[in-house]
C-alpha cells in the first residue's frame, strides 16, 4: 500500500481543493498521487483476487485467474 505520508498529502490537497483551491502545481501533484494510489490499490486487490480459491461440493479447490 501507499506510505501514510503520501495518503496524508492526498487528503491535505483534497481539503485544500474544497476550501481555497489548488495551484496548477498542486493539481499536478494531486493527480500524480492519485494515480500512484490507484496503481497500488489495483496491485493489492489483484493479489487478493489471485489468492482466492473456490471449493466445489467435493472439496476440490480451484484457483481462478
Amino acid at each position: 500500500m501507499l506510505p501514510s505520508d503520501k495518503i496524508q498529502r492526498i487528503n491535505e490537497l483534497a481539503r485544500k481543493s474544497k476550501t481555497v483551491g489548488l495551484t496548477s502545481e498542486e493539481r499536478m501533484e494531486q493527480q500524480q498521487l492519485r494515480e500512484e494510489y490507484l496503481e497500488s490499490f489495483r496491485t493489492e486487490f489483484r493479489k487478493q483476487l489471485d489468492s482466492i480459491k473456490f471449493v466445489d461440493g467435493s472439496d476440490n479447490a480451484k484457483t481462478v485467474h
